[in-house]
């Protein structure tokens, strides 16, 4: 994930309780990963719609 080891998690999770402090700290995870899943569903969704519309070629010259 990302090239994250436990060590690094560990700190970032310690930062982040100093800086919103244990009372936020839940609020502020909820939002995260809100984020990420409308992030995710979005991207998904544009994924979907690109493979359903078919490619337009261009229209084939003929020599005469």
């Amino acid at each position: 994930m990302f090239g994250l080891g436990p060590t690094e998690l560990i700190v970032i999770l310690v930062i982040a309780l100093v800086i919103f402090g244990p009372s936020r700290l839940p609020k502020v995870g909820q939002s995260v990963g809100q984020a990420l899943r409308e992030f995710r569903d979005s991207t998904d969704k544009s994924l979907k719609e690109a493979e359903a519309k078919p490619e337009e070629s261009a229209p084939e010259s003929k020599d005469q």
